[in-house]
């Protein structure tokens, strides 16, 4: 279903690389009607997505974001809201690093919480907070296999997942009644976008042919999560590529 005449407002966080994940979770929305907000840390990436995404007619609008600051979610919904009613928020930030568990700082495990878990907290609120009144629009997460089981030495980035699950668990039984649409998505493989291929292009090249989850398959995948009807929805769906071995 498409929003062409009413302009309805779309929310995408963690939004960066052309061919990442949230670059192309906005392209999709943008081409499903929707004035798409793109959300992240750096300006000059967004300005760059915002001009793709206006080159192939769509409407967009970039707000530089730190998702675990209150005061700039906050700000950011704001001005969400000013472009139309908010009818998704797709919260995609996130980090991730390999570090044993006996060199992690505090300081460190603070910093992946704080983005994987506690913005995510803070998106909801803000969400939740516009989207109510109407008893209408969908909240989605991205999370990860870590968000079920906790490998050796990403204690920290498990924990924060798992954290991010089980926030998205609680809301949907509470809100789920209301009409809001929330639900948690489970990224089970690599995500053949920009970081990986200029880090680790041999190991993307060993994965072969669809051997890493397409961004723009992903995306599509959200999109008709967020369009299903009320009697049947969605709250958890797990995508990995056909050779995953899982």
């Amino acid at each position: 279903m498409t929003n062409r005449l009413t302009k309805e407002t779309a929310i995408i966080l963690g939004v960066g690389a052309e061919r990442g994940l949230g670059a192309a979770l906005a392209r999709r929305f943008a081409a499903d009607g929707y004035h798409v907000i793109l959300a992240g840390r750096t300006a000059d990436k967004l300005a760059a997505r915002v001009q793709e995404i206006e080159a192939q007619g769509g409407a967009a609008t970039a707000v530089v974001t730190d998702v675990t600051n209150t005061g700039s979610v906050d700000g950011l919904f704001t001005k969400a809201a000013a472009t139309g009613p908010i009818a998704a928020v797709l919260y995609n930030a996130g980090n991730n690093a390999r570090i044993p568990f006996q060199d992690i700082s505090a300081e460190q495990f603070e910093r992946f919480w704080r983005v994987c878990c506690f913005g995510g907290f803070l998106t909801a609120q803000a969400a939740i907070a516009h989207m109510l009144p109407r008893q209408r629009g969908s909240l989605f997460f991205t999370g990860a296999s870590g968000s079920l089981r906790g490998r050796a030495n990403f204690a920290h980035f498990a924990s924060a997942k798992a954290g991010l699950r089980n926030l998205a668990q609680s809301l949907a039984r509470e809100f789920g009644p209301q009409g809001l649409h929330i639900a948690h998505f489970i990224i089970d493989g690599v995500i053949d976008g920009q970081m990986i291929r200029e880090r680790f292009p041999e190991f993307v090249e060993r994965m072969g042919a669809d051997g890493a989850l397409n961004p723009d398959a992903i995306a599509q995948t959200v999109s008709h999560i967020h369009q299903q009807h009320p009697s049947a929805w969605s709250h958890e769906v797990d995508l990995r590529p056909f050779k995953e071995n899982w």
